[in-house]
C-alpha cells in the first residue's frame, strides 16, 4: 500500500488504487485462505505448481469421498477480477469452488494466472492456454502428471468455466483449440459462462442511458489493455472485424448466465443470439438471474439466487 501522503494517479473502482508514486494498492480479491479439507462441504483442495518456467500455480479441488475407479469430469475454472485483480485463493473464490464441486461432484482446476498491471495482456491467456496444454499433457504416458488428474479425472469430460473475465478467457481458449492440435489431445464439452466480460465502443441497451457504469466499465478495459483499439479490440469485443467466427468455437455445448441488473447483461445476450446463429453445431443454453446484479453469487453465496445458479452450473456439467 502507498503512504497516506501520496496522491491517487487513477481509481479503478472497486478494484484498485494507482498511487502517483507508482505503487498499487489491490481492493478486490485480497483476503486469501490457505486450501484443505472443507467441513461444510466435505471437498479437498491443495496448491500445485504447474508451469514451473513462469511460477503459474492452480487450486485442485475433489471430493473427500471420491474413491478409484470413479472417474468425475473436469472443470477448468478462471476467475474473475478485470484481469487484474483477485485469484483462486481469494476467499470468495476458494468458498464457491468448494460449493460447485460438492454439488457438481466435480474435479476442479482453478488457475492462478498473472494479473495486470505486473503482467500485462496477453499474460492472462497465455498462462490459462499453457494450464490446459498441462492438462492434456496428462493423456501422455510419462510427464509432470497430477495424481489427482491422473486418479480421479475422465479426461474425454473436461469443461471450461468461469465469471467475467473468467468467461472472456475461457471463450478464447476455445477458439485457439479449434486452430491448434491441441484439439486432437483434449477434447472440451462445454463452457459455462458466469457474467462473460465483453464489451464495446458503441453502447448497447442499458449502456445507453447507464453513463456512469459505461464509463467505468471503458476505464477497467482501457486500463488493462492500452491499444489504439480501445474497447473494440478482438480480445474484449468478439463481434468486431478480426474477431474469430463463434462457429469456430471447440465444444460442444455453452450455457450463458446474465444478471438482471448487471451493465454487462447486453453483451451476454448478443454473445449467446449471435452463438445461435453463427452455424455453431453445439447447444447453446441461456439463464437470466432477476434483481441481481455482476457477479452477485461470489460475494452472497448462501442466497437462494446464488444456490440457483450452483444448481444450473452442476446440472449442465451433468448433462
Amino acid at each position: 500500500m502507498s503512504s497516506i501522503t501520496s496522491e491517487v494517479a487513477l481509481d479503478l473502482f472497486p478494484f484498485l488504487k494507482v498511487y502517483k508514486d507508482g505503487t498499487l494498492e489491490r481492493l478486490a480479491g485480497v483476503e486469501v485462505v490457505p486450501p484443505g479439507l472443507d467441513p461444510e462441504t466435505n471437498v479437498l483442495s491443495k496448491d500445485i505448481l504447474i508451469l514451473p518456467k513462469t511460477g503459474v500455480s492452480a487450486r485442485i479441488y475433489r471430493p473427500n469421498l471420491v474413491t478409484e475407479p470413479q472417474k468425475l469430469p473436469l472443470v477448468v475454472y478462471f476467475h474473475g477480477g478485470a484481469f487484474c485483480a483477485a485469484s483462486p485463493a481469494s476467499l470468495e473464490y476458494h468458498t464457491s469452488l468448494n460449493k460447485l464441486v460438492a454439488e457438481a461432484n466435480i474435479i476442479a482446476l482453478s488457475v492462478d494466472y498473472r494479473l495486470v498491471p505486473e503482467h500485462p495482456l496477453p499474460t492472462a491467456y497465455e498462462d490459462s492456454w499453457a494450464a490446459l496444454q498441462w492438462v492434456a499433457s496428462h493423456k501422455e504416458e510419462n510427464g509432470n502428471h497430477e495424481a489427482w488428474i491422473k486418479d480421479y479425472v475422465e479426461l474425454d469430460e473436461v469443461f471450461l468455466t468461469g465469471d467475467s473475465s473468467g468467461a472472456n478467457i475461457a471463450h478464447h481458449l476455445a477458439l485457439r483449440i479449434k486452430e491448434s492440435n491441441l484439439s486432437y489431445k483434449l477434447k472440451i464439452v462445454g463452457i459455462g459462462m458466469i457474467h462473460p466480460y465483453f464489451w464495446g465502443t458503441n453502447p448497447i441497451g442499458s449502456e445507453v442511458t447507464d453513463q456512469f457504469r459505461k464509463e467505468l466499465v471503458d476505464k477497467w478495459w482501457l486500463y488493462v489493455c492500452p491499444s489504439d483499439k480501445g474497447c473494440d479490440d478482438p480480445l474484449i469485443n468478439p463481434f468486431v472485424d478480426g474477431s474469430s467466427d463463434l462457429a469456430n468455437l471447440a465444444c460442444d455445448r455453452i450455457l450463458v448466465i446474465v444478471a438482471e441488473k448487471d451493465i454487462l447483461k447486453e453483451r451476454g445476450r448478443l454473445y449467446y443470439d449471435r452463438l445461435v446463429k453463427s452455424g455453431w453445431k453445439g447447444k447453446a443454453e441461456f439463464m437470466e438471474t432477476e434483481g441481481e446484479d455482476h457477479v452477485f453469487h461470489i460475494f452472497r453465496l448462501d442466497c437462494a439466487k446464488a444456490k440457483s445458479l450452483i444448481q444450473r452450473l452442476a446440472s449442465f456439467f451433468k448433462m
